[in-house]
């Protein structure tokens, strides 16, 4: 496993070593000993969550609130997707900034993403399953978005608007300056 910082404190890109041969391959998608030793970073995840979309699927920008806040790690295991995450902690010096990295299947690479940022995904290939682990359970009542097309923070899909598929909840979030008096984590 090598750890690779990002531009975003805490964001990390992990690449895991992969073991191939005329068989196919194998490779420890988590250990938490070693993601410690790694990383430093003492998480224990708790819940696994699964979706399978279509190209130009956006689920995003999510995040929750206060003593529900989740970190997550998260992997394409079929296709290709271009996954977002955002500084929402407000006394991070990369506050409001926000990285976009590319994940599939074949590159077997993860996204670590701490507690304190929205996340979404867009996808680029026709299907794309996707998977991540959480370190806390989902609650209804602390969940938070903005907007995935906030001009502020100047995201950059990769794909044309018009190909976009958004949930109506994802179209009505609110952007990052209507909510900033608010966030809590």
């Amino acid at each position: 496993m090598q750890i690779e910082t990002t531009k975003l404190a805490d964001c990390l890109i992990i690449h895991d070593t992969v073991f191939g041969d005329n068989r196919g391959y194998f490779f420890e998608s988590f250990n938490q000993r070693t993601f410690f030793e790694k990383t430093g970073l003492n998480v224990n995840f708790i819940q696994d969550n699964q979706s399978k979309s279509s190209k130009g699927v956006l689920r995003g920008l999510h995040f929750q609130h206060g003593e529900h806040a989740q970190a997550k790690l998260v992997r394409v295991l079929e296709g290709r997707v271009l996954d977002v995450a955002v500084d929402l902690r407000l006394a991070s010096p990369t506050f409001g900034q926000h990285l976009a990295i590319e994940l599939t299947a074949d590159s077997h690479t993860q996204f670590f993403v701490p507690r304190g940022f929205a996340h979404g995904f867009v996808v680029l290939s026709d299907t794309a399953t996707f998977f991540y682990k959480c370190d806390n359970l989902y609650n209804k009542a602390s969940e938070g978005g903005v907007i995935y097309n906030d001009p502020a923070l100047g995201i950059d899909w990769g794909l044309p608007a018009d190909g976009l598929i958004i949930s109506d909840k994802d179209q009505i979030q609110p952007t990052l300056a209507a909510i900033k008096d608010s966030l809590q984590f």
